[in-house]
């Protein structure tokens, strides 16, 4: 098995002992992402500053993997506030037109560092 840790200075880096994504073959499996600023390492503030962040920063981690937002096959998002879901998935549809991924939207108790969104994403690599 062909295994390589992805990490790129143009998002937040990992904020536990976990990589940002990992290379496995074809295949690059991202951690979560928050909207934090990777420049200020500031969390953005409100929902939609937030989710968009968090697309920049899955954009840029896939990029480093030899991937990107074309390539993904499924995400997962996670929110605090499912009554953002409307709201989250506008700005989602921006970053995923054309055909979709697969997906899976939860609702959840917390999200690291106060976080209101965070998404992750498996995607084929070029």
């Amino acid at each position: 098995m062909n295994r390589t840790v992805i990490s790129t200075e143009k998002a937040p880096a990992a904020v536990g002992p976990y990589s940002q994504a990992v290379k496995i073959e074809q295949f690059v499996f991202t951690s979560g992402q928050i909207g934090i600023n990777p420049l200020t390492g500031q969390l953005r503030l409100g929902i939609e500053e937030q989710t968009r962040q968090v697309l920049a920063n899955l954009a840029a981690v896939l990029t480093a993997g030899g991937s990107g937002m074309d390539r993904v096959v499924k995400t997962t998002i996670f929110l605090t506030d499912i009554a953002e879901f409307a709201t989250v998935n506008g700005i989602y549809a921006q970053a995923f037109s054309g055909e979709p991924p697969a997906r899976s939207t939860v609702q959840v108790a917390a999200l690291p560092l106060g976080a209101l969104v965070e998404i992750e994403a498996v995607a084929l690599a070029n």
